[in-house]
C-alpha cells in the first residue's frame, strides 16, 4: 500500500477504513501519527489520493473488522512506531532482497510517477508536499530517463516543430 500511495508512515498508521473508498478508488489522508499521538496531516491539510487498481485489490484483500484502523495489531490496537519501522527491513530480509528503510517506498512512488511522465505538480499534490523543492528531492531520475529526454529534441526537430518554427532543420 505504501508503494502504491506514497503515504507517509504516520499517515498509514492513522488511516481508518472510513478514509478509504474502494468503490471510488480513492482514500483521504485526514490524520497522521506523530510521536504516538494522532495529529493533523503534515502541512496541516487533508488530501485525496487516488488508488490504483492494484492498491484497491490489496486493500480489499486486507479488509478486516477488528479495528477502525486499516493497519493494526491482531487485537485492533495501533501499530507502534518501532513495529512499523521494522516492517520493510523484515520483508526485505525474508524475500532475500537488499535491506531498505520504510521511506524508500515513498521515494520510489515519486520516482516511478516522474519516470512515467506525471507532472511534478501532480506528484507534489499526491505526496502532500507544501514546497515543490521537497518533491524534487524525492523524484529521482534514472539515467536512461535523461537520455530519453534529450532524444526528444531530435524528435521535435525532425517533426518540424523546433524553436517556434515549422521548418525542417538540416
Amino acid at each position: 500500500t505504501a508503494l502504491r500511495t506514497g503515504l507517509r508512515r504516520g499517515e498509514l498508521m492513522a488511516l481508518r477504513w472510513e478514509d478509504v473508498d474502494l468503490k471510488a478508488s480513492k482514500l483521504f489522508v485526514r490524520r497522521n501519527v506523530w510521536r504516538g499521538q494522532i495529529t493533523t496531516p503534515k502541512n496541516g491539510r487533508m488530501r485525496e489520493v487516488p488508488l490504483s487498481p492494484e492498491a484497491v485489490r490489496v486493500l480489499r484483500g486486507h479488509r478486516h473488522m477488528r479495528s477502525e484502523l486499516v493497519f493494526c495489531n491482531e487485537d485492533g490496537s495501533m501499530v507502534g512506531r518501532k513495529q512499523m519501522r521494522n516492517i520493510v527491513p523484515r520483508v526485505c530480509r525474508r524475500a532475500g532482497l537488499r535491506r531498505v528503510q520504510w521511506h524508500v517506498l515513498r521515494h520510489s512512488f515519486a520516482s516511478q510517477l516522474v519516470l512515467a511522465g506525471v507532472p511534478l505538480k501532480a506528484v507534489q499534490e499526491l505526496l502532500g508536499h507544501r514546497d515543490i523543492k521537497m518533491t524534487m528531492r524525492y523524484a529521482h531520475m534514472a539515467p536512461s530517463a535523461l537520455s530519453d529526454a534529450v532524444s526528444k529534441l531530435d524528435d521535435a526537430a525532425n517533426s518540424g516543430h523546433y524553436m517556434g518554427t515549422t521548418q525542417q532543420l538540416k
